[in-house]
Order: structure tokens, then sequence, then C-alpha cells
């Protein structure tokens, strides 16, 4: 099975403390430090997985500058095959529509069965992926927790849904998931893996290369535009309300009702 994971590099909010800048125009990014999102280490740990299981190979591919190099080689490190970069000065600002169009020309140049991506990424929009299928016209799940291979190019799709429940279905290949943190424990990287893949060669693609018009994938094109950034201002603390269940229910219609949201 050919199986593509689309990942992102992203500031490690572990190892960051993320401050708006002086302009409201975006965060400082000066001495930021970057790892892979979390959700897309989720979905390479399980393409692997998939992949030692029924044969096939894993490419990563990610949107972004030179620097991006780094998690394409890290998720190399972890086990996937192949990276694959898409790097054009034209594709700064894209939104999450540009992406996704930059992702359907690279897997309409190659031949791939299984699209994961992680669920969401730093902005927290979770919209690629399924802008992503719907550019393909492939069948989609978000929100992935399970995967089982099944006979006739089908696989088994379990999805988490409110109140801690699964919903599982049967899916259709060639398609697109969005696979949810806990569908795996995605292995250790070492600085032995590091090192091996360090010098392997990882392909560029720029607008020419995918064949996409450069002013409909960049700040240019993007239907989506951040104006401010901002850091909300503290207010007063919660009001825990306490009892029976019925005496919380009666506190509360008080409540809203003095502050006017119940009449």
């Amino acid at each position: 099975m050919e199986i593509l994971v689309c990942v992102k590099r992203v500031p490690d909010t572990a190892e960051n403390e993320i401050e708006v800048n002086g302009s409201g125009s975006d965060i400082e990014r000066d001495d930021l430090v970057y790892s892979v999102n979390e959700w897309d280490n989720y979905a390479v740990e399980e393409a692997i997985q998939i992949r030692d299981k029924v044969g096939g190979s894993v490419t990563v591919i990610t949107v972004g500058d030179d620097e991006s190099e780094e998690v394409l080689r890290r998720e190399m490190a972890m086990g996937a095959d192949n990276g694959l970069l898409l790097c054009d000065d034209a594709f700064d600002g894209a939104d999450g529509k540009g992406i996704a169009t930059l992702l359907k020309a690279a897997v309409q140049k190659g031949k791939y069965d299984l699209i994961l991506s992680g669920a969401q990424a730093d902005d927290g929009a979770a919209q690629v992926g399924g802008m992503l299928a719907a550019m393909l016209d492939y069948p989609y799940a978000s929100l992935v927790n399970k995967i089982e291979v099944i006979d006739d190019g089908k696989l088994k799709v379990g999805r988490e849904i409110e109140g801690g429940n699964q919903e599982l279905n049967e899916i259709q290949l060639p398609c697109v998931l969005s696979i949810q943190t806990g569908i795996n424990e995605p292995r250790y990287v070492g600085i032995r893996g590091i090192r091996k893949v360090a010098s392997v060669e990882i392909p560029q693609h720029g607008a020419a290369g995918l064949g996409v018009d450069a002013a409909t994938v960049g700040a240019a094109g993007a239907k989506v535009k951040r104006v401010d950034y901002f850091v909300p201002e503290m207010g007063e603390g919660a009001e825990m309300l306490e009892g029976s269940t019925e005496e919380i229910i009666a506190k509360l219609i008080e409540l809203l009702k003095a502050k006017g949201g119940l009449k």
C-alpha cells in the first residue's frame, strides 16, 4: 500500500513561550524552537504500522521553506521511506484551501492508496484533510482512532464521537483520513536514525513543478486572512455552583435571569 502522510512544522509549545509581536500581525518567531505537529506524529506512526503489516511505502510531505526539511527527516528517521517538500516563495501566506490545492497537485503526480493527515495543526482549524478529500473526490473520515485493512481495497475505520463513543465504518480506497491523537504510541526517534537519513536527498517541488498557478495558492489567492493577533484580557474568575443537580439548575436559572440571559 502506498501511503502519503501530510505533516507540518510548527512552534513547539512545550519549548517556547508564545508572545504576540508588537504590531499584532503575528507571533514573535525569532528564536522559536520548532517541531513536527503532534497530531501528524500519530498519522506517521499509523502509516508505518500499516506498511509493516501489508507492505508498500510511506511518503511524508510538507508545505514550507527549506527549514521544513527537518520535520521530513525526523519522520523518515521514525520509519517513513520518502520525503517530499513543496517549497516556493509563492506559497507564503497560503490559507487552508491553498495548502490543500498544493497537496492535491502532489497527490496527482504520484500514485497513493491512502492519504493521512493529523486531525488538526497549530491554527486548530482542522480543515486541510477535509478540503483535500473534497478536491480529490475521495472518501473522507475525520477524528480517526482505529484503522484496520480488510479485503477488496477497503478499510475499517473507527471515529471518535461525542460521549466517548466510537463509530465504525467501512471506507473504500483511495481515501483521506484525519488521525486523532491516541490512535497509537509514536515510536522514539534516536540520534542513529536521524544520522541515517541526514544525507538522503528530499525532492522539492515549486509551483511550476506542481503545475499550479502561483497566484491561486499564496497570499494573493487566500480567501481567509488573519488580520489581528491579541491576548484576551483576563476577566473575573468563574463562579462554581455547588449542591444537588436540582439546586445547581435553580441557581443557574437565577444567575441567567440576573444577567439578562433569561426573562
